[in-house]
This record gives C-alpha cells, sequence and structure tokens, in this order.
C-alpha cells in the first residue's frame, strides 16, 4: 500500500496528535481502507522524519479511538468500520455486492413500502399547515405529545405530556437526559457489553463510563449494588429489553431490584427502551418505579421503521424545562412532519401492524440463525434482530472478520460494544433489512462454514 501522509505542523500541536489526525482522517475518507496493512513503526517514522515513539504514540491512540488493530507477529491493520460507511452496504443490493449484517435496523417490507407511499399520498392532499409552520414549543406540539402518551402506555409508562418530549430518535434522547445530569468526569455505568452510541458520548461529553458485568437478564444487580456502594455514580444507562449486542431481556423481577438500588443510592437510571415495542407481553418500566430518578426512552426506528426517526423522552416532571433548554441550543426541536406521520400512525393503527410485521420477521429470521448457526449461536432471542456468536476455538474475532468480508458478507466484532471487563468477546450479526430469507439463509450458510474452517496461517501468531 503507497500511503504517504504528510504532517502540517501547528504551534503548540505535539507530531504525535497531528499523526493520529492524518490517520483517522484518511480512514475516514477510505484513503486508508478497511483491513490495509499500516507501515511499520520505523518505516513510518524515517518517511515523516519524526521519532519511532512519535509513531507509536499515534498508532495507540488510534487503536483506542477503534481505528487501528495491532496483532502480534503480524502488524498494525485499519479496523473494518463498516458503520461509518454504511451508506455503501445495503442488504437489498445485488447477490455480488456485500451483504451488510452489521448494522441493527428494522426489517423493511412490501407492507412498509405500501404504508409510507399512503401516508405521503394523503400528507400531499391534507392542509399541512399545522405542523409544518409552528417551530414552537420546544418539546413538541401537543398533538404529538398527545399520540406520545398512548404509545407510551402501551410500553407500561404513565406520563403527562408535560413530563414527554419529542426527540429525533432514542439515540437524541439518551444525549439529552446525560447531557441535563452528568458532569464531565462523573461516573455512568452501563452493560459491560453495549450499544456504541453510549460510548461514543462518553466521550464527547468527557463523563467517565463503567461497565457493569451481565448476565442473560443484562446487568447484574449485585455488581450494580457494588459500584453504587464504592461512591461516585451519577447515572445508569442501560437496555433493559433485547440489548445490543446480546439479546439480553430483564425480567420484571430484575427490573424491580434495579430500581430498588438505584432508589437506595440515588443513582438516576436511563432506560433505552428502543426494542421494548418488539415484546408481546408486558414488562413493568423502570422508570415507573423511579418517579424522581427515572429517565425512558424509546422511538419508532427498530420497531416501526428504520427511517422514521421519531423518539419519546420521558422526564421526572423537575428536569422538563431543563431538557428542554438544552433541546433549544441542540436541535431547536424534533422534526414536526415525521412526528406527525408517527402520530398519525398511532392513531390509525398502523405503527401496530407493522410492528407485528417486525415481529413475524424477527421470529422466521431467527429460526433461519438456529437452523443454520445452531452451537454457534452464543445468545440471541427469537424476536431480536441481530444474534451473539461465539468465537470459534483458534479463530480470533479481527481474522472472522477479514475472512468473511473476503466472502463478502459484514459482521461486528465485539471492541465497538465493550465498556468494561468480563466479556467473553463474540461476533454480532443483524438481521433487519429488505433482505430476503433465501439470501440471509445463504449468507449464514457462508457464515458457518467459514466459522467450521481453520484460520489462514497467518493468524496462529495472533492465537498462540
Amino acid at each position: 500500500m503507497d500511503w504517504r501522509p504528510t504532517l502540517v505542523r501547528r504551534k503548540g500541536v505535539p507530531k504525535h496528535r497531528l499523526l493520529t489526525e492524518q490517520i483517522l482522517a484518511d480512514i475516514d475518507a477510505s484513503i486508508l481502507p478497511a483491513h490495509a496493512r499500516m507501515p511499520t513503526h520505523r518505516d513510518l517514522a524515517r518517511q515523516l522524519g519524526v521519532s519511532v515513539q512519535t509513531v507509536s504514540l499515534s498508532y495507540k491512540e488510534a487503536e483506542r479511538r477503534g481505528y487501528l488493530q495491532g496483532e502480534v507477529g503480524r502488524g498494525t491493520f485499519v479496523r473494518n468500520r463498516t458503520r461509518a460507511h454504511a451508506d455503501r452496504f445495503m442488504l437489498d443490493r445485488s447477490p455480488g455486492e456485500t451483504v451488510d449484517l452489521s448494522i441493527i435496523r428494522a426489517v423493511y417490507s412490501e407492507a412498509h413500502e405500501r404504508a409510507s407511499r399512503s401516508m405521503m399520498r394523503t400528507l400531499a392532499s391534507d392542509d399541512n399547515s399545522a405542523f409544518m409552520r409552528p417551530c414552537r414549543p420546544i418539546a413538541g406540539l401537543d398533538q404529538h405529545r398527545r399520540a406520545a402518551q398512548i404509545w407510551l402506555k402501551r410500553l407500561g409508562v404513565e406520563a403527562s405530556t408535560d413530563r414527554i418530549l419529542i426527540t429525533n430518535g432514542t439515540a437524541h434522547g439518551i444525549f439529552l437526559a446525560i447531557a441535563a445530569l452528568v458532569q464531565p468526569g462523573e461516573v455512568v455505568l452501563t452493560e459491560n457489553l453495549t450499544d456504541h452510541g453510549i460510548i461514543g458520548l462518553a466521550n464527547v461529553l468527557g463523563f467517565s463510563l463503567r461497565g457493569l458485568p451481565t448476565d442473560r437478564e443484562g446487568i447484574l444487580v449485585e455488581a450494580f449494588e457494588e459500584a453504587c456502594r464504592a461512591g461516585g455514580v451519577t447515572a445508569l444507562v442501560l437496555v433493559p429489553t433485547l440489548g445490543n449486542p446480546t439479546s439480553h431481556l430483564a425480567g420484571a423481577e430484575r427490573r424491580r431490584a434495579i430500581a430498588q438500588v438505584a432508589r437506595r443510592h440515588g443513582v438516576f437510571v436511563i432506560e433505552d427502551e428502543v426494542f421494548k415495542p418488539l415484546l408481546d407481553k408486558p414488562l413493568p418500566a423502570i422508570t415507573e418505579l423511579l418517579p424522581d430518578l427515572g429517565f425512558f426512552v424509546t422511538s419508532f426506528t427498530k420497531s416501526v421503521m428504520t427511517g422514521l426517526r421519531v423518539g419519546y423522552l420521558v422526564v421526572p416532571p423537575q428536569y422538563s424545562i431543563r431538557i428542554a433548554s438544552i433541546m433549544r441550543v441542540t436541535t431547536w426541536s424534533a422534526t414536526n412532519l415525521p412526528s406527525e406521520i408517527a402520530a398519525r400512525w398511532i392513531e390509525d393503527g398502523t405503527a401496530q401492524e407493522l410492528i407485528e410485521v417486525q415481529r413475524t420477521e424477527a421470529r422466521a429470521r431467527q429460526a433461519i440463525v438456529a437452523e443454520t448457526l445452531g452451537e454457534h449461536v452464543a445468545q440471541t432471542h427469537p424476536l431480536s434482530l441481530c444474534a451473539w456468536l461465539r468465537v470459534p476455538p483458534r479463530w480470533t474475532e479481527e481474522g472472522l472478520v477479514r475472512a468473511l468480508a473476503q466472502h463478502k458478507i459484514a459482521v461486528t466484532p465485539s471492541d465497538p460494544f465493550i465498556a468494561g471487563k468480563g466479556s467473553e468477546g463474540g461476533i454480532r450479526i443483524c438481521l433487519g433489512g429488505r433482505l430476503s430469507h433465501a439470501a440471509l439463509r445463504n449468507a449464514l450458510q457462508t457464515v458457518r462454514s467459514t466459522f467450521e474452517q481453520l484460520p489462514p496461517v497467518f493468524d496462529v501468531g495472533s492465537i498462540a
């Protein structure tokens, strides 16, 4: 690979930081493609006229930020950052292109297409001034918050409209809650394997993120209690339902126990329930058990339609004004048009119909996973949009990712999800999007055959 970076010196900026910025920028721009081997420390130092230590510090920082991966005896490689280039990989493209099993998204079917087209026709013929002209209230239009009340009640949350804020999806709601509660340097707890969004927020907002050990129901109550007793914990952010990437599901008793610990220690709980609408049996909301400490966030992106980026954030009464003020200086308010679509679909039943499609498809696709991958499945759930796979003996996660990429299948290793110690690692595959059952089965058969092969000789040194 002929990569020749140039360092543009800036006063007061160390050389290793300049080099790190160049590496990250070139990876984001695909100048350095996934799996490319980086120059050796000595060769790059000689080329740039800097010390080997400068290059070592830069590579180490790029590894910490998830851009590079060093492998013993082989060198340093560019990580597969498919999430950053997701638009290049669509599940409904031709068979000769990459099948992307690396991104969680809702199933998209003909029912979704018909519902979208019908709504667009209706909106085109209606008077849209009621939702296209207003720019207030910041927390959302009254009619949208009333529809949110209906939706939230189905998820076990009873909230007055003044406690509900319309957001641009779940990630937006979590950001608002954390920004209102947590100062830089304070401690936030989460699962030891968790959605990469909260890991990114820790880097942006400067709080200390600590992962807690988990089982098939999510975080262990004893570990939560121990962390709280140690002191300094401001908040817990967790996904109780079908958590990403392991599909864990907290039962009613686990949820009540978590609420009891949080109440005892005065710790805020931010409940990410983006997947809860997929459940077909009710479970209590932790937020309902913590009226002064609980924040509940959900959206339509994983249960109704991926492009419907509408979320609902429920806050304790005393936080409504504060969070609205944070929203005002970041996005002003959520976007009214998708909020209007969500509200209409709640009221006419379309949203619930599309969730039934999701449930049916999730069960069918998970059945294909069980049939095809069998013992390679470490953890999943019949209603989950992903599955967590064991790494076979002799293989490394990165080795599997590279091998599957050669077969034009994109998957995700554990590294982007790691927030704490205690994880055995794994590979996540995602099952949503517009993917036929036949195409999914073919892709998973390739995954299985790859898992059951011995790794190439060049990977042996990294698995000694």
